[in-house]
């Protein structure tokens, strides 16, 4: 009887706690768009609700090189995720491939995050770098200047 009850024990809590270590150890790291979408599928609603300006996009759809936006953000940041959803939106409606990003997840502990963040020397989320021929051209930190896609293509000389 014993054995019974404790083997029930270990089933309950493997099924509340270890999906929980799962859902953690997925949201850290180099994540994918649709693993973004996955584990915070409320972010596309508000990539859905982004407007982004049409003038600016026509500016960004004209972009004649590639650039590489490296995203780090935290799916438990409000900033995140309001700007991380207005970029998917941006980057889909500009419609140009010469604009790729690519994102990271880093912890909510600021101690822990250098080991995701590399020698970027990001401090603030999210934090947008903007790359050039593999050179940082600019970077969007926490909250947009003016705007994301505004700032974005300021950064990128548009």
């Amino acid at each position: 009887m014993k054995r019974s009850l404790l083997f029930i024990i270990f089933v309950i809590m493997g099924a509340v706690f270890l999906p929980c270590f799962e859902f953690a150890e997925d949201r850290v790291g180099p994540v994918s768009r649709e693993l973004i979408l996955k584990h915070s599928p409320a972010w596309e609603g508000v990539a859905a609700a982004y407007q982004p300006d049409p003038a600016v996009l026509d500016r960004l759809h004209g972009l004649g090189r590639e650039a590489r936006i490296e995203v780090y953000f935290g799916n438990w940041c409000s900033d995140s995720a309001v700007l991380v959803p207005a970029l998917f939106k941006l980057l889909d409606t500009a419609d140009t491939p010469l604009l790729q990003a690519v994102y990271t997840a880093v912890p909510e502990a600021k101690e822990k995050r250098a080991l995701y963040c590399r020698d970027k020397d990001v401090i603030k989320l999210p934090t947008f770098v903007i790359l050039l021929d593999g050179r940082e051209a600019g970077r969007i930190v926490e909250t947009p200047e003016k705007s994301l896609e505004a700032d974005l293509a300021r950064i990128l000389g548009l």
